[in-house]
């Protein structure tokens, strides 16, 4: 099984237009259907579909690469009853080594639309278990998607990838903790009730902070999103008089004007006895007199100091994006060397020598014991040691043969290359 005739092919964000991608997707139920139907066909011997909003990509062990590719195009086109040459451009297909490396980009979000985010982990992990629990994948998927995770792992923790937030909520909260150092039992404080203002809070919120005011002109609105925050609504005609209250204010309202200025913020900085406050208005036209950051102890941030610091930190993810590949590269020689290995005839060679040199060596032993044999008697001594030793390799080999096609056959070839040092 030196080549394990490995393939994928797919669509992705890269590739495809979302108007086309979503077309191609596959919900939960229809994905366990074509599983179904995709094993059935004679040429597929293993797969396993991954379907999410940025991409759709099918992989499989086959017995021809090439027809299996075609296979597999062919099927995404039937499937979503769409024409092949309305969908040729977008597709993209790699075999053995180039699937390999493939996945495990995928798998440590190095393919991602953001660099370095954690959701698609989560996404390749349910397709394997779904094709798994179909018994649709076999020994080679099975080790390569095992893989894949072990490799994501490592480039989380032995890279940044992941560490820098790349979205502006993210950076809000990155900010915030250099200016606080702990965000454990900060407060907060909406002013307006965005999307991206309430993204915020709730990042803020998973990092300790404690209290929560929310102000909207639709004082229902704020009772609701307070509600969701489990934090206090406040009239929007008061915020100004509680803003010492915060310790973080973000502003995200429709106002045309600024809504809050240098000596509203004076009196609150006076009323926290110099205490910091973290301003950061996500809100265009802006909510907050640029002044204000003229004052001590008072930190402004709009909401292209943020993007500021999405661009920065994305440059960052990119420059550890270049150890990661590093990572990537090394595990796919090794999953390469593993395949190599897999082929029971390797191995039974291996053992067959091993207990070879081990008979030999015994039997010049014990014939230097025994010189007054003669040719015939020492001919006898071995043909009964062959004899013995292929008679003991003879049933190991025939159920190694046969468990190495299995789901499991990994695990049977792992632990006979282990038991006989064979890789020592």
């Amino acid at each position: 099984m030196a080549d394990p005739n490995l393939i994928l092919v797919g669509v992705n964000h890269k590739t495809t237009p979302v108007e086309i991608r979503e077309k191609l997707a596959f919900s939960p139920g229809e994905i366990e259907a074509s599983l179904e139907r995709l094993i059935n066909q004679p040429e597929i011997v293993e797969n396993i579909i991954l379907s999410t909003c940025n991409r759709v990509e099918i992989y499989a062990r086959v017995r021809n690469t090439s027809e299996g590719v075609g296979l597999l195009k062919q099927f995404i086109c039937d499937y979503h009853n769409i024409s092949p040459q309305e969908l040729e451009t977008y597709f993209y297909s790699y075999q053995d080594e180039a699937a390999v490396e493939h996945l495990f980009r995928v798998s440590s979000s190095l393919d991602s639309m953001v660099l370095g985010e954690a959701q698609i982990l989560g996404q390749v992990k349910d397709a394997y278990s779904m094709a798994r629990a179909l018994q649709s994948t076999g020994m080679v998927l099975n080790q390569l998607f095992e893989k894949a995770f072990n490799v994501a792992k490592r480039v989380r923790e032995e890279t940044g990838i992941s560490e820098r937030g790349v979205s502006i909520s993210s950076a809000a909260v990155e900010l915030a903790r250099k200016i606080f150092d702990d965000l454990e039992n900060r407060s907060v404080m909406l002013v307006g009730t965005g999307e991206m203002a309430e993204l915020a809070a709730k990042h803020l919120i998973s990092y300790g902070v404690k209290t929560v005011y929310v102000a909207s002109r639709t004082y229902e609105r704020a009772v609701s999103l307070a509600k969701t925050l489990n934090g206090a609504a406040l009239d929007f005609d008061m915020f100004k008089e509680e803003l010492h209250r915060a310790d973080i204010v973000i502003t995200s309202t429709a106002a045309p004007t600024f809504i809050i200025k240098k000596d509203m913020v004076e009196r609150a900085i006076h009323q926290r006895k110099n205490k910091p406050i973290f301003f950061i208005d996500i809100a265009v036209p802006r909510d907050i007199e640029p002044e204000v950051n003229d004052l001590e102890n008072v930190y402004l941030y709009d909401i292209d100091d943020l993007q500021g610091v999405v661009t920065a930190n994305m440059h960052e993810r990119e420059k550890e994006a270049e150890n990661a590949i590093e990572i990537i590269q090394s595990e796919v020689n090794k999953f390469n060397n593993w395949v190599v290995s897999l082929d029971a005839v390797p191995t039974i060679v291996e053992m067959r020598k091993r207990a070879e040199t081990i008979r030999q060596k015994e039997v010049e032993k014990a014939l230097k014991k025994m010189e007054h044999l003669s040719e015939e008697d020492k001919n006898t001594v071995e043909l009964a040691t062959q004899s013995i030793i292929n008679k003991i390799l003879h049933k190991p080999t025939i159920n190694l043969k046969k468990q190495t096609q299995s789901q499991e056959g990994h695990v049977y070839l792992k632990a006979i290359r282990h038991l006989f040092h064979l890789d020592d």
